[in-house]
């Protein structure tokens, strides 16, 4: 038999209520400044348009934390323009904000080059690298290139009639892949019709549509078209066969020596203090450690790629000076 006291005055009532108030919590919330990873307000920048890398990884991102309970009511929004440049811009522009973070990758160091911005990802506060993912060379199912091969030959004919689509800025990484590939086939680099599209998203349209003769983008970006049948994998960039692709080759295997695979990040406005830049990277690092993140980098095709803080700082300073030394290798 349980028993139980029923408080029956206004003064009892009183009492029990600082007795709770006093004494030491029994639940936590996990949400307290030191220790937490709730950001109330937190928005989450995608500096291109839906349905391209950046975009997907962010959206996975915010249903997976608010899945796993470390906050809530993430806000994802699209800002697109010249490559990520107009995001970056903006994120910079917003010093202080630690309710702010951006999705952004290789394509963002690329087009920061290519396109001569006056900010740089040398402005902003380093969060995480999360992850890593090979590139695709794909055409539409209505597409006479069966094998990379018979692309391979088509291109080296006359390689300007053959225009390349890709989901980058030049010095992004599906402008390196093909520029890379092209010079194993013997082709020169700076012969090659790219295409820049603000993101995969965009560039999907034209390859269904065969405006471009072939496309590069990322494993995650046209997983779902592949599968559907309305895309055709010719081959991978990376130095391995994709789990959901096996009858697509590597590059490599297919007698062309290109090894490339493309990562994606966070990173935040310049400025913030201490405790706000320890609050966004434990987010992150929770978010990584959840199963719902595993479970979504499986499903994606991607590999884990994890770097916080001053690590990941110093990795975003030497892509920078490998872009620059790819594209003079390249003769671009």
């Amino acid at each position: 038999m349980v028993s139980y006291v029923r408080l029956r005055t206004p003064l009892a009532l009183l009492g029990a209520a600082v007795l709770v108030l006093a004494g030491p919590p029994l639940l936590s919330t996990g949400s307290d400044a030191e220790t937490g990873t709730q950001i109330p307000g937190l928005r989450f920048m995608v500096p291109n348009t839906p349905g391209g890398g950046y975009d997907i990884t962010a959206r996975t991102a915010a249903k997976n934390a608010e899945d796993a309970g470390l906050t809530h009511n993430i806000e994802v929004f699209n800002l697109p323009g010249a490559g990520g440049t107009v995001g970056l811009s903006r994120l910079v522009s917003e010093h202080g904000n630690g309710k702010l973070a951006m999705s952004m990758g290789l394509g963002v160091v690329g087009a920061v080059r290519s396109n001569h911005a006056p900010k740089t990802l040398a402005d902003t506060t380093p969060i995480a690298r999360l992850t890593e993912e090979q590139d695709v060379v794909v055409v539409g199912k209505d597409s006479p290139y069966k094998t990379i091969d018979e692309l391979i030959t088509a291109w080296k004919k006359d390689p300007g009639k053959i225009p390349v689509g890709g989901g980058s800025s030049p010095g992004g990484p599906d402008h390196l892949a093909p520029m890379l590939m092209a010079q194993a086939a013997g082709i020169s680099p700076k012969s090659v019709n790219y295409i820049p599209f603000d993101g995969g998203g965009e560039l999907l349209a034209s390859i269904l549509g065969n405006k471009v003769g072939f496309g590069v983008s990322g494993v995650g970006e046209y997983l779902d078209q592949i599968k559907a049948g309305e895309l055709r994998v010719l081959a991978v960039t990376g130095p391995e066969r994709v789990d959901d692709l096996k009858d697509a080759p590597t590059l490599k295997e297919s007698g062309y020596d290109v090894d490339f695979t493309n990562w994606r990040g966070i990173v935040a406005p310049p400025g913030l203090s201490e405790a706000e830049r320890k609050k966004l990277t434990r987010l992150v690092e929770e978010l990584h450690d959840s199963p719902e993140w595993k479970k979504s980098m499986d499903q994606n095709g991607w590999d884990d790629a994890f770097l916080a803080g001053d690590e990941f700082g110093a990795f975003l300073d030497a892509q920078d000076q490998r872009v620059v030394s790819v594209l003079k290798e390249l003769g671009l």
